[in-house]
């Protein structure tokens, strides 16, 4: 924990602006360092300037990549195209925009040449494709759409990221991000940039193949088709909503002036040095909105210095491209991603969405809280259990097999009110007002609604931390089956399962997880760094808990051995 957590960032602390900026255009990458190759994680590549792992040479690179990638599927229809507030997000989106111009896609960009958020492009590709329609969404056959977001996410400011999503409108599955990943380094590699078509951005702004799109009022407009906004400004719920200097910004005031809320944006301020932050847990400024370090002022706000009453029924933070929330509640401050989640499926599943089909299940990531499994058992709910990556809920999200998918990074998304699908990718402004919607129905906070799951379930004590791996460790851990896994007993309980898939959909979770009857834990490698994480939680006590991680390294010794 560095002595400066949860304090205001200081001069020091922040980035020369035209420094990253300039190193996305001057330096040229080595192709034969991994650490500036381009590699798709789950949520796209990501990278800064300053290290050359994220420079116009490799958007030219991914770009093109997307250009052959869509058009060898048979996507030819608009490629929905935004980015957030980082640095390095515009020069990005603008390389983008003249390599799709050069190469003759249709393509739409922001009506108001500002920030979209992730959900904002996901909801308008699949509105294009037919998202409304009785037929539902196609994902095959010409006119397609799909979509290019230019964001790191919550990283810090020094970064740049770049995701691609399908015509499914989620995030690209591992078959399209290593093609493209793939490519783009061949490029990279081989002086293929050289030959890429290209034009002037001037040129490319004007195309007869761009057009304008106002990804803002498609998604604020179509919010009441998922959420009772009536209830919310009916009840006169006071929300405090603040982007974090992201891509929301214009859109919470927006939609508190549509639906006549009590809505106030509580930061409106974009600095892409985002200065007025206040540091993470280990020193570096990070727009993580489930962080209690990232999210110190407005816990603070939320309990005056007077001792006065909070300003808000509930505040809301989101990270830079609005996919992820953070709730606060005068009660208890800042909730934890997984509390929250279970409180969103037991009020969403509990009668608040009876348009929803009758088998639709509960998705969770293997990650997350076991207190959702009993959660979905007291509703009588399928608990679909996927790998990391929001982008295995997209099927069932899809077709209504689905309502919700929620993981413990603080991303979720569920189904319209009719059942029929809303985004494919996370999208923390719908979490946000739902949790105004559930205290403007029930006249309860969230965090009251947790504490009833307790009471009901059993607490839990969660956490993740590292340990040290090498890259041939960590190789052999995702490749780990579960014969590997001697050990009987976990922290004294009987193991009751070991799993290298997935039970909810057999997919191969890189990584191993072990349960007991009141306990578990799972370990994957980290893809940047020699440790593997390591994810446990208890239902017996915080004691406990650090007996689970102690006992799970042990077991992971053990089957690495």
């Amino acid at each position: 924990m560095h002595e400066r957590a949860g304090q205001p960032a200081q001069e020091q602390d922040l980035i020369d602006v035209d420094q990253v900026v300039a190193a996305y255009y001057d330096r040229r990458p080595d192709v034969d360092d991994p650490a500036q190759q381009v590699v798709f994680g789950t949520s796209g590549h990501r990278g800064s300037s300053l290290d050359g792992a994220f420079n116009e040479a490799h958007i030219v690179a991914i770009t093109q990549a997307i250009v052959e990638y869509r058009a060898a599927q048979g996507t030819d229809g608009p490629l929905f195209i935004g980015r957030d507030t980082h640095a390095l997000s515009l020069p990005a989106w603008q390389t983008a925009l003249e390599v799709l111009a050069g190469a003759g896609v249709t393509v739409m960009i922001d009506a108001r040449d500002s920030f979209t958020p992730t959900p904002a492009v996901s909801q308008s590709i699949l509105l294009h494709n037919g998202a409304t329609s009785d037929d539902g969404v196609r994902t095959s056959g010409p006119g397609l759409a799909d979509g290019i977001v230019v964001t790191p996410s919550h990283n810090p400011p020094r970064d740049g990221g770049f995701k691609y999503n399908p015509p499914h409108g989620g995030p690209a599955g591992s078959d399209a991000t290593g093609w493209i990943a793939e490519r783009a380094n061949e490029l990279l590699r081989t002086g293929g940039l050289s030959r890429v078509r290209r034009v002037a951005l001037d040129t490319a702004l004007t195309a007869s193949t761009t057009h304008k799109h106002d990804f803002l009022s498609s998604y604020v407009d179509d919010l009441a088709n998922v959420l009772d906004l009536d209830a919310i400004r009916e009840s006169g719920v006071r929300i405090g909503a603040d982007p974090l200097g992201g891509a929301a910004v214009e859109y919470w005031g927006a939609i508190g002036e549509r639906y006549g809320l009590d809505l106030t944006v509580v930061n409106p301020q974009v600095d892409p040095r985002w200065s007025f932050m206040t540091l993470d847990w280990d020193g570096k400024i990070r727009m993580d909105c489930s962080s209690p370090h990232a999210m110190a002022s407005l816990v603070a706000a939320m309990r005056p210095d007077d001792g006065g009453s909070a300003p808000y029924d509930v505040a809301t933070g989101n990270d830079a491209d609005a996919d992820r929330h953070g709730i606060v509640t005068p009660d208890a401050g800042l909730m934890n991603p997984n509390h929250y989640l279970a409180v969103a499926i037991q009020y969403l599943y509990g009668g608040a969405r009876p348009g929803w089909p009758a088998g639709a299940a509960i998705g969770k990531t293997l990650v997350s809280s076991a207190l959702i499994d009993r959660v979905a058992a007291g509703l009588g709910r399928t608990l679909t259990e996927v790998p990391v990556g929001f982008k295995w809920f997209v099927p069932g999200l899809l077709d209504g097999g689905i309502g919700f998918g929620g993981e413990e990074s603080a991303g979720a998304s569920f189904l319209r009110t009719d059942g029929r699908v809303w985004s494919t990718d996370k999208d923390g402004l719908l979490l946000a007002l739902l949790a105004a919607e559930i205290i403007a129905t029930t006249g309860r906070s969230p965090s009251q609604h947790h504490a009833d799951l307790v009471a009901e379930h059993g607490e839990s004590w969660y956490a993740r931390v590292d340990a040290p791996a090498s890259r041939e460790e960590k190789a052999r851990l995702a490749g780990l089956s579960p014969d590997q896994v001697t050990s009987t007993t976990l922290a004294g309980a009987e193991i009751t399962a070991r799993l290298t898939e997935a039970p909810g959909n057999g997919a191969k979770i890189g990584g191993l997880k072990v349960t007991t009857a009141d306990a578990w834990f799972a370990a994957r490698p980290s893809g940047t760094e020699d440790v593997y994480k390591i994810y446990a939680e208890s239902f017996v006590s915080a004691d406990h808990l650090a007996e689970v991680q102690s006992a799970a390294k042990q077991v992971v010794g053990d089957a690495l051995a």
